[in-house]
């Protein structure tokens, strides 16, 4: 993992006390509400439906055992005894006090943690594959990268106050586990046909009120040109991004409205002439950061998993937890466990003090102590022996974590919705509590297969409804919350947004409505079909005639 220099340390505990006097001045009414609001935003703290939300960064998804301690901590001191972990790979704390503000971001300062830009118009924390060095089908570690650009970007001068916020993400998988492509950029590590490794780039995904898929506007960037390319994209950006309309501010409009290629020829152009005067990132300090992300000490004696085969031979809960929530790693002998965090009846994503307590100390016992936060609001030990996974299994099943049903239906994405949200239309928890509990049946769970069911409690779509094979979008109408349900979006490396079946569904019918869906799925598909492979092949009609036929 990377650790803070001097320079970082100094930073963090500056803006601490800067952000200490500013809430004084708020508190004292020095500064009004509308004063404050852009301060607040700078360090991640939202005024929400009931009180303050605090987003705390976790980049590229990684932390350490001890960072974990902290943000148990945090729940019990600061909030009500639990965390949330999001899409973006940070977690949210939903009942914060003003007055306790300062003191918890010098907690967090203490193991090199803040909120630092995980709000406003400015580029945002950099995410990757929460596999990212694991992998067996990786490139190259993308973390070495995203580290850089966070570094690059902190309170970068020129894109502090951008048209709108900014999103990065870098993968180095030949699978796409990062959605690069409803990114604002999508930065994937790739080689040409000479076998030099550097990186694709695409621009202008999102979602929100107009979802859009990014475009590939360089399809290999050499890897000592990545910041001047990305500054050069942010220029053209901060210059033509609408700022008299934040609906059409974000940089996926620029593109729809120029077209991907003039886009690319304007970046190009000033591409040519960031390069003049920029001044490459010296190979010595790559060379320092990416010393951070060497292989752990893996045990070379570690092959042999004739114990694993005697367990799950033993035990079907074990290999059924085995079979879903476990990843081949590149290092013979290992293997990558995500913890789901989607309990039957539980909020996707959150996760009490006394779990993230259990979690740090199974990522200091069993995985070099490191652990990840998902895009899925889930978490993954990256690096277990094989033959320790059965005790780890038990030590999660003690905790309420061994949920075997990543990549199932129950492993539901869902932002906060109304419960907390200022901006919601409507409730997405009970949705997503009831689909959960409908659908608790591992065994029939595993029948349907994978299954990426998200929920967004309004059209700025935080639980990214447009790119689940089932999305579930909430609103209001006459006062009444509704449900519209989308099909066939996808966030993969084939990402597709997904379409409209019909007129949307009440809260009393929706889980219905879903159960329709999977049941038409399952009484179409061939043989071995994925839902969104089935959907692809039948198209939307025959789910819209029996939805409507049905409710």
């Amino acid at each position: 993992m990377y650790r803070y220099d001097e320079f970082d340390h100094a930073f963090v505990h500056q803006r601490v006390a800067q952000f200490r006097d500013q809430v004084a001045r708020r508190l004292s009414g020095e500064l009004s509400e509308d004063e404050f609001k852009p301060l607040r935003l700078m360090n991640g703290l939202y005024l929400q439906l009931h009180a303050y939300m605090l987003r705390v960064a976790i980049p590229y998804g990684t932390l350490s055992s001890r960072q974990m301690r902290c943000l148990a901590h945090i729940a019990r001191r600061y909030d009500k005894g639990y965390g949330h972990i999001t899409t973006r790979q940070n977690i949210q704390y939903n009942w914060i006090k003003l007055t306790e503000v300062p003191d918890l971001l010098a907690d967090l300062a203490e193991v090199e943690m803040h909120a630092i830009q995980t709000s406003g118009n400015c580029i945002r924390n950099v995410t990757a594959d929460h596999f990212a060095g694991a992998a067996a089908d990786e490139i190259e570690d993308p973390r070495l990268w995203c580290e850089i650009i966070r570094q690059w970007s902190t309170l970068h001068p020129e894109f502090s106050f951008l048209p709108r916020k900014f999103k990065i993400a870098v993968s180095g998988a030949a699978k796409d586990r990062a959605a690069l492509r409803v990114h604002d950029i999508g930065v994937q590590i790739c080689r040409n046909d000479a076998g030099e490794i550097g990186f694709e780039v695409m621009v202008g995904g999102g979602q929100g009120r107009t979802p859009m898929i990014a475009k590939t506007i360089r399809k290999f960037l050499p890897k000592a040109e990545l910041l001047s390319y990305l500054e050069s994209i942010l220029r053209v950006y901060n210059q033509l991004g609408r700022r008299d309309n934040m609906y059409k501010a974000r940089i996926k409009i620029l593109v729809h409205e120029m077209g991907a290629d003039a886009l690319a020829e304007m970046v190009e152009a000033e591409w040519r002439q960031v390069r003049e005067g920029f001044v490459d990132l010296p190979e010595a300090e790559v060379a320092r950061i990416e010393r951070y992300f060497a292989p752990p000490p893996f045990d070379p004696a570690a092959g042999s998993d004739s114990g694993l085969d005697t367990a799950r031979r033993a035990d079907s809960e074990f290999d059924r937890w085995l079979e879903q929530n476990v990843d081949a790693h590149r290092q013979p002998g290992y293997a990558i466990a995500t913890i789901s965090l989607k309990s039957d009846g539980g909020v996707p994503g959150d996760i009490d003090a006394a779990q993230m307590e259990a979690v740090a100390d199974l990522a200091e016992r069993f995985s070099f102590d490191e652990l990840r936060a998902t895009h899925q609001q889930n978490l993954v030990l990256p690096h277990v022996r094989k033959g320790d996974l059965y005790e780890l299994w038990q030590s999660l099943k003690a905790h309420g974590l061994a949920i075997a049903n990543r990549g199932l239906i129950s492993d539901i994405i869902a932002c906060p919705g109304m419960d907390y949200c200022s901006l919601a239309t409507a409730r997405s928890i009970p949705v997503a509590q009831a689909i959960s509990a409908r659908f608790q049946d591992l065994a029939r769970q595993k029948d349907i297969g994978d299954l990426r069911l998200n929920i967004s409690g309004c059209i700025n779509a935080c639980g990214h409804h447009h790119v689940g094979h089932i999305g579930i979008l909430g609103l209001e109408k006459k006062g009444v919350e509704n449900y519209q349900i989308t099909l066939g979006g996808r966030a993969d490396g084939e990402a597709a947004i997904g379409a409209i079946v019909g007129p949307a569904f009440s809260a009393e019918d929706i889980v219905g409505a879903v159960e329709t869906v999977v049941d038409t799925y399952l009484d179409l598909r061939e043989t071995g079909e994925p839902f969104i492979d089935a959907y692809a092949r039948l198209g939307r009609e025959p789910f819209k005639e029996r939805l409507y036929a049905a409710h």
